[in-house]
């Protein structure tokens, strides 16, 4: 009984690495997945402050244009 009880151990520790290495595969995608949306948050947010600047420009160029013509 001995080498059954050997092949039981050794299918049990076969198994728990496969279950651990699936473990680790899954919050190693999830990682990536928090990665990439974060890195999409600060593009996003980059986008917003250039077009906000963009307006501000449009805006003061609008104004200082429209102060000229009442001088």
């Amino acid at each position: 009984m001995g080498i059954l009880d050997d092949a039981k151990d050794a299918a049990a520790a076969t198994g728990q690495k496969i279950g651990r290495a699936v473990d680790d595969a899954k919050d190693r995608i999830s990682d990536k997945s928090d990665e990439v949306k974060a890195d999409a948050e600060v593009k996003k947010a980059e986008s917003d402050v250039r077009r906000a600047e963009a307006e501000r420009d449009a805006t003061e160029t609008k104004n200082e244009y429209k102060e000229k013509l009442r001088d």
